[in-house]
């Protein structure tokens, strides 16, 4: 991927309207609250249709009515991802009308694509993409010179060319970028359209290639979370060759982390915000047929190197446990969690890892719940559940797995639904194997669920104050009322103990 500096300007050679289009949606694909951005050029240059297909974009919507804003001068469109203001200056008569217009304060939450920026003569916000039409040869051909200073656009306009690129290397030349939701990371995923085809594009920059100090190692490193794609692709690759629906991989650009991926729907195992018992039902007999297989330790990559299933190490469950120290207990109470009760707390988990040492293992998919699961309700069996997000997988406990999707931290699982599907589970593993112990997976199946739920209530709460994602703190009431259910075991009296007394 080429490093783009604002020392340099992009110049795009824009053949057709359609290119202009699609240069559109490549910056759509990217904007972000706070951005800025300016389009230039002489009347009938284009702006107006570059504006109109940047919102489009962002609302996927192809009829989305944008009027100009010349007589009002801005147009605000609340759309899913984020607001935009549409601006145009061109009867602007005093600069200081600017101000009038809230600018400053709907950069907070949102966007602005300001037409004639020149008429602003200096007030635009600092740190403004700068985009100049004109017209080149025919009457929708057109020339588009890119200029920035400070930000990250640089970053983030070679990401998104090198997504194009590789979309016209693998077949999709003309295809269409329509945002997808992600996920808790920094991952971003889009729908890709052409000719009545659709596809996903993961976008997964080595977010995680943190350099190692000393013996020291980072919380990334410890609890092992995908430094790469090759996870994704190790892994998807096992399961889909044992018949489990993980994504076929159409193109990819391993350096880059990009991955064109068989798109598996949109529908999850959710509907109006609460679980669909079949489609659980499902997913639970999955894990049991999984669990029922001896997986490798070890997976070939396309590129002939191999890569290494991590173990999910006694290190890593207390390096996640611990995120309830560092977030959730200062959150609540205001002030850090004291070394004496990070010394107790340690004490207890390492017992209770002890009580299930010798727990089935096998391959832990980690976020085994319903944002990671798709509905495919025209295939038959376990092939209606669609696996994604699977690239932190490790060798470890396998009752996690069902844990994490009996204890599911999006949705509310009822204790009778938990109850219902955990019978279901067992009855399937015993139906596998007769030698299934159904007391010792309850014992293992409590303290994994303890350990996911005390390391979710940390990672919301570092969501929300760390990540400005203020949403997932409502998920916390549900999330201590599945503590609760899982310390009434009884392997877990002795951390029930604790938490009733230092749980805020």
């Amino acid at each position: 991927m080429t490093i783009l500096t604002a020392d340099s300007p992009i110049v795009r050679d824009l053949a057709d309207e359609a290119a202009t289009v699609r240069l559109a949606e490549d910056l759509a694909a990217i904007l972000a609250p706070g951005d800025v951005v300016t389009l230039s050029g002489d009347l009938g240059a284009g702006k107006s249709t570059f504006c109109r297909a940047l919102l489009r974009a962002l609302a996927d919507d192809p009829d989305l009515e944008v009027p100009s804003p010349t007589f009002t001068l801005v147009q605000h469109y609340d759309l899913p991802r984020l607001p935009v203001a549409h601006v145009d200056l061109y009867r602007i008569e005093d600069p200081e009308e600017l101000d009038e217009l809230g600018l400053d304060e709907g950069l907070e939450t949102g966007a602005a694509l300001i037409e004639w920026p020149e008429r602003a003569q200096g007030r635009i916000p600092a740190g403004a993409l700068s985009i100049t039409l004109a017209q080149a040869g025919g009457p929708d051909q057109r020339t588009a010179t890119i200029r920035w200073q400070g930000g990250d656009w640089g970053v983030r306009l070679a990401r998104s060319f090198a997504i194009r690129a590789l979309l016209g290397r693998s077949g999709w030349p003309a295809a269409q970028r329509r945002h997808l939701k992600g996920d808790a990371s920094a991952r971003s995923y889009e729908r890709i359209r052409q000719d009545g085809r659709t596809a996903v594009m993961m976008n997964a920059p080595a977010l995680y290639a943190e350099p190692q100090l000393g013996a020291e190692l980072s919380y990334s490193q410890i609890v092992h979370l995908a430094q790469d794609v090759r996870p994704f692709v190790a892994v998807g690759s096992e399961l889909r060759r044992r018949g489990f629906g993980a994504p076929d991989i159409l193109a990819a650009d391993m350096d880059l982390g990009l991955l064109l991926l068989e798109d598996l729907g949109a529908k999850g195992i959710v509907a109006e915000g609460e679980p669909v018992p079949e489609r659980y039902e499902e997913a639970t007999r999955l894990l049991a047929r999984m669990h029922g297989q001896s997986w490798p330790e070890s997976v070939s990559l396309p590129d002939g190197t191999s890569y290494r299933m991590p173990a999910y190490s006694r290190r890593a469950l207390l390096a996640e446990a611990d995120l309830f120290l560092d977030w959730y207990v200062p959150e609540m109470t205001g002030s850090p969690a004291p070394a004496t009760l990070r010394d107790e707390f340690h004490g207890l988990w390492q017992a209770a890892f002890e009580r299930i040492a010798d727990a089935r293992t096998g391959w832990v998919l980690r976020d085994y719940h319903s944002p990671n699961l798709l509905w495919r309700a025209e295939r038959r069996g376990i092939d209606r559940i669609g696996l994604i997000d699977f690239q932190d997988a490790v060798v470890g406990p396998v009752a996690y797995d069902v844990a994490s999707l009996l204890l599911d931290a999006r949705v509310p699982v009822s204790p009778a639904l938990e109850a219902h599907l955990f019978h279901l589970y067992c009855a399937e593993r015993q139906a596998q194997d007769a030698d299934f112990d159904r007391d010792a997976f309850a014992t293992t199946y409590a303290v994994m669920g303890a350990q996911r739920v005390t390391k979710i209530l940390g990672i919301f709460v570092r969501l929300a104050r760390r990540d400005g994602k203020p949403d997932y703190m409502k998920h916390l009431p549900r999330m201590n009322g599945y503590l609760d259910r899982v310390l009434a075991h009884p392997v877990l009296s002795a951390l029930k103990l604790w938490y009733d007394s230092n749980r805020p």
